[in-house]
């Protein structure tokens, strides 16, 4: 091995590491790896990284957002009930939190999928005789935002569509896009309190369709959907064997005197995952729990859909155990009255922004039903100095320091969302300063020039 063997005219002798490494098969295979080595630095992001763009922050980071050094800042743009600090969560909740980590059961990892208590805390929160849930129907994850890409990863191949409502939430399209699955944009109708356009739905579903998603309550419409109008997406899907993703995070949230099931509790032969999670509904979307509830009646998912959840669950091996450790005494423990208190407010200041708004010339409010949300319709007739709603807020900005978000991200032009979590005196002061700036702005149709037209 020495001689003429590895070491001698073998490897290190004649062979690879010897005369072999010029001469022969051996070398010409050395120096084949060798052309192959790369000679300079040329580190590229992914493709998916690449692809991945949240449209909200792509239009509001290229605004020109320079606030009147006159007026205080509103910010109306913002989903997050905690940044004004008038919307606690409640103290039971919090020493719920404290509870879990003083007893010290939760500092280590957890299955991926969630603890089995937690998972029968959530299932046992959210069954009802029409739509029962065990633990084994329950998938924890890292806010919502982390269920819905579960729930897209679980059900889409690069290639496939997903329908999505429009107006609707922005991130749908960025996992959706960056995992090479196609975004069909199903309408809602502002006329109709933001109702599914039923017939232009269907229409866009073909072979390549993995799922609807439907959002209810709405973000960013505020809107919410009656029983009927649910059992009419439900028969859309049935008759196209399609699944529906329900992102229900705002499902609690639902103003008095209005009413909308969970899309599951209807009894359709339709399978659905339905997402959801703490954020909302208990004001701590920082603590980022969020879980998927899996509807399938009829076993049509059967085994490998499950099996793929919690395959993709152990990427990031399950959110905060903290958290999942409070979270049956949170659902035991908040009374009633702290979630009547939000959703109280909720609504007031959503009365107080679209009684104010309704009577300023050239927007069109719509009253919401739940939710955080309010969208407001800009007649872009009226405000011939004003280019499209991206300009309309910039320039909100700018004269009065109030920042609503253009609607341009959900790819629905000419409106725009406040969100209602703010103070009331705030409310009441920003829809005073949009007042003061239609009013500079606006101007009347000229019918006369439209007859000559004609």
């Amino acid at each position: 091995m020495n001689g003429t063997g590895v070491n001698g005219n073998g490897m290190n002798g004649t062979g690879v590491n010897g005369n072999g490494v010029h001469h022969g098969v051996s070398g010409s295979v050395h120096s084949a790896k060798a052309k192959s080595r790369r000679q300079r630095w040329d580190v590229k992001p992914s493709e998916m990284a690449t692809k991945t763009l949240n449209p909200i922050r792509a239009i509001v980071d290229g605004m020109k957002l320079t606030p009147n050094p006159e007026k205080p800042m509103i910010a109306l743009s913002i989903g997050d009930p905690t940044v004004f600090g008038n919307l606690p969560t409640d103290d039971s909740v919090l020493q719920a939190m404290k509870d879990a980590i003083d007893s010290q059961k939760y500092n280590g990892y957890a299955p991926s999928i969630g603890y089995q208590k937690s998972r029968e805390a959530v299932a046992n929160y959210y069954s009802c005789p029409e739509a029962p849930l065990e633990a084994k129907d329950v998938i924890l994850a890292s806010g919502c935002s982390q269920a819905l890409d579960l729930a897209i990863s679980v059900l889409c191949n690069p290639g496939d569509n997903i329908l999505v409502p429009c107006p609707g939430f922005a991130l749908y399209k960025t996992l959706a896009v960056s995992m090479g699955i196609k975004v069909k944009l199903y309408n809602l109708l502002p006329e109709k309190s933001w109702e599914v356009d039923l017939q232009q739905m269907e229409s866009m579903i073909d072979e390549k369709t993995s799922c609807v998603i439907v959002t209810n309550p709405s973000n960013p419409c505020g809107s919410i959907y009656s029983k009927e109008h649910l059992q009419n997406i439900l028969k859309v899907a049935s008759r196209n064997c399609v699944p529906i993703l329900a992102d229900e995070i705002y499902r609690d949230m639902v103003f008095p005197g209005c009413s909308s099931p969970p899309l599951a509790s209807l009894g359709s032969d339709v399978p659905i995952i339905s997402c959801g999670g703490l954020a909302k509904r208990w004001l701590v979307p920082g603590w980022r729990m969020g879980w998927l509830l899996i509807h399938d009646m009829n076993d049509i998912f059967g085994s490998e859909i499950r099996e793929g959840l919690v395959k993709l669950s152990q990427r990031i091996l399950g959110p905060c155990t903290i958290v999942q450790g409070a979270l049956e005494s949170i659902f035991n423990n908040t009374p009633q009255s702290f979630y009547n208190n939000t959703v109280s407010f909720l609504k007031s200041n959503s009365e107080i922004c679209f009684n104010e708004l309704s009577t300023v010339p050239g927007l069109t409010p719509i009253m919401p039903s739940g939710a955080m949300y309010l969208m407001v319709g800009i007649d872009m007739d009226h405000f011939p100095d004003i280019k499209d709603d991206v300009d309309f807020t910039e320039r909100l900005v700018t004269e009065q320091s109030v920042f609503c978000l253009p609607t341009k991200p959900f790819e629905f032009p000419n409106f725009f969302r406040i969100v209602v979590t703010v103070p009331e005196e705030m409310m009441v002061e920003a829809c005073g300063r949009i007042r003061e700036f239609c009013q500079h702005h606006y101007r009347p149709c000229s019918h006369d020039s439209s007859e000559l037209d004609q």
